[in-house]
């Protein structure tokens, strides 16, 4: 029998994730593991020998965490200018066919 297609992968995956949600009574409770761990990481990041105080620790983990969004958002607005040069270039080749063609 031959393998599913990523659209049949992708459609038992996201049944799978729904009866799994649906039968979590404490959403919260069940990812709060995941979400420690993000946190730490940051906190390893900027003191990984532990040898900070804990507030320092606190703050420069915090400002990492904030490095990290800032980074994603600086990504997502690079990536969005591409797309909307991209765009313009097509539409000004689109308006060059279409006034050649007159």
């Amino acid at each position: 029998m031959p393998g599913r297609t990523p659209a049949e992968r992708k459609a038992w995956a996201q049944t799978a994730a729904y009866e799994r949600w649906a039968r979590e009574s404490d959403r919260s409770a069940a990812t709060q593991a995941a979400r420690d761990a993000f946190i730490q990481r940051f906190y390893d990041e900027v003191d990984p020998e532990r040898v900070l105080p804990d507030e320092e620790r606190h703050k420069r983990a915090m400002a990492a965490r904030s490095a990290f969004y800032a980074r994603i958002r600086a990504k997502r607005l690079s990536a969005q200018r591409r797309r909307d040069e991209a765009d313009r270039e097509l539409a000004a080749l689109d308006a060059d066919l279409d006034g050649g063609a007159a």
